[in-house]
């Protein structure tokens, strides 16, 4: 069953935490309503013909293609893999362990924005992207995607993947043949400015999902959110 987490305390960010293994009743028959299965939303819930940019991000490591082709798929939605269109100026930075600076982001991001808006221009009602987009200068740059797509309630939203730097390194270590390195993840730490109060609550186009957890509870807890978050922006749309 899908479970909406609450946040432990008012001031707090809009954090979901990794949940507790569900406790099952021997001889208690499987529940296999569609809320139990994260692959597609509930039958009562529909997407209406709104423009939506998702936007999932976070540091290397913290699963960003696994949850963006799980949401893609789930919502019907194009997937655009950021790592794809940066220059290769970049990628030679980071296959060398030199981290980017603000001037090697600015294009790429740009670039990422466009790419969406021409996928919904194209007809898709939805696009899903992979972006690291650690700073929230850089996050404001795909946000003005709403000033400039043909419609006027376009919703652009960000699911921040939160995971502990021991987490970062184990997966990073463990990834083959991409030139992003286990050393690169201590750099965009550093650089990393995690969303505040500003952008969840105010702004509240952003949602953090801890994905310390199994695929299935990480796929559990974005499928919460982020349904609640799309049925909202129609609803106010």
């Amino acid at each position: 069953m899908l479970q909406t987490f609450e946040p432990a305390s008012p001031a707090s960010l809009h954090y979901v935490p990794a949940p507790t293994p569900p406790i099952s009743t021997p001889g208690t028959p499987p529940n296999t309503s569609a809320a139990s299965n994260p692959a597609k939303p509930s039958a009562d819930m529909t997407i209406k013909p709104q423009h939506n940019i998702l936007i999932v991000t976070g540091p290397a490591g913290c699963g960003k293609s696994t949850v963006a082709k799980f949401l893609a798929d789930r919502y019907g939605f194009r997937y655009i893999e950021g790592d794809d269109f940066h220059p290769p100026t970049n990628i030679e930075k980071m296959s060398k362990n030199i981290p980017l600076n603000d001037e090697d982001r600015w294009d790429w991001l740009i670039t990422l924005r466009d790419q969406a808006l021409s996928q919904l221009k194209s007809g898709a009602h939805g696009v899903v992207i992979t972006c690291s987009a650690l700073k929230k200068k850089y996050r404001d740059v795909i946000r003005t995607a709403r000033l400039y797509d043909e419609d006027p309630n376009a919703n652009v939203r960000f699911v921040y993947l939160k995971a502990s730097k021991e987490v970062l390194l184990q997966r990073v270590g463990g990834r083959q043949g991409h030139y992003m390195k286990d050393t690169m993840v201590l750099s965009q730490l550093a650089a990393l400015e995690e969303p505040s109060d500003d952008e969840t609550r105010k702004l509240h186009d952003v949602d953090i999902v801890d994905v310390s957890g199994s695929t299935q509870e990480v796929q559990d807890l974005v499928s919460a959110v982020v349904d609640k978050a799309l049925q909202h922006s129609q609803a106010s749309s």
